[in-house]
């Protein structure tokens, strides 16, 4: 328990500074740092005999997130159909036996598109405007609603939510979540001055814990698809970095979209209207 508090502890002194004042660049170092790991896990996971499907899920990885963050969404589209043939010819040249052929192609664009894919909504959601309340918010919404359903099961805990993948996750611990991502999505909105409603911020951060649970149970699906415990061991007490960071993986792209539709598109107050407020 020391350690995972300790190392909870020196990562939000480490991190809550250099996101407020950091500035993108600083966001930015820190996702490519926790991309290149996340591509490292994925492909022990994967491919833990095949160095060569390895490098090749890192290097796909890599040119999603950066066409994504850096390039415009039009060069997406080639890029894809790109390494979609790209890992059938590799897994073609590199396999000697085509049992498994499928499942290696298979596991090749997953890893590229799910790590190098949604990781690459973390700095765009820092570049909205507003982006470093959004990032809190998106933060808020997963972590502490991670919090708030670990204390909620653990005190109420009795009905399983997905026992095949998490056997540990109930219903009770989802809901306590559920509403703790809500107040957390609302408290730093209010903090950061995010340009949205309270009840607006209430929504989202509710939508974003849901998400989170999916990006949780898809990640342990994949755990025990590919028959380990943690993804990975960098964070003493956390497992690896996928572990940490697998509801805001399925968070981030919601709240980016949320964000355009609702606040920079000026759908806000029609939806604020809708909801009562």
């Amino acid at each position: 328990m020391f350690p995972r508090i300790a190392a909870g502890l020196i990562g939000v002194a480490v991190l809550v500074p250099s996101l407020i004042w950091g500035g993108i660049l600083t966001v930015d170092l820190f996702v490519w740092a926790a991309l290149g790991v996340g591509l490292f896990e994925y492909g022990r996971m994967a491919f833990p005999k095949e160095p060569v499907l390895r490098a090749a899920v890192a290097a796909g990885g890599a040119l999603v997130y950066a066409s994504l963050v850096y390039l415009q969404l039009v060069a997406v589209g080639p890029l894809l159909i790109a390494l979609t043939l790209g890992a059938f010819l590799l897994v073609m040249a590199v396999t000697p036996s085509m049992e498994g052929a499928a499942d290696r192609v298979g596991r090749l664009l997953l890893g590229m598109l799910y790590v190098g894919g949604l990781m690459a909504f973390i700095p765009l959601v820092r570049r909205l405007d507003d982006g470093v309340g959004w990032i809190f918010v998106l933060l808020a919404a997963s972590w502490l609603g991670d919090t708030g359903a670990y204390f909620a099961g653990r005190a109420l805990g009795k009905h399983k939510l997905a026992p095949s993948l998490s056997p540990k996750k109930t219903w009770e611990g989802a809901i306590g979540g559920f509403f703790t991502s809500m107040g957390g999505a609302v408290l730093f909105g209010w903090l950061f001055g995010v340009d949205a409603s309270w009840v607006i911020l209430a929504v989202l951060g509710g939508v974003l814990d849901a998400f989170g649970v999916l990006g949780d149970l898809a990640e342990s699906m994949l755990k025990r698809a590919f028959g380990v415990k943690d993804s990975g061991g960098i964070l003493p007490g956390h497992g690896g970095i996928l572990d940490r960071v697998d509801s805001v993986l399925f968070a981030a792209p919601v709240l980016y979209l949320a964000v355009l539709l609702l606040v920079q598109n000026g759908l806000q107050p029609i939806v604020s209207a809708a909801i009562g407020n």
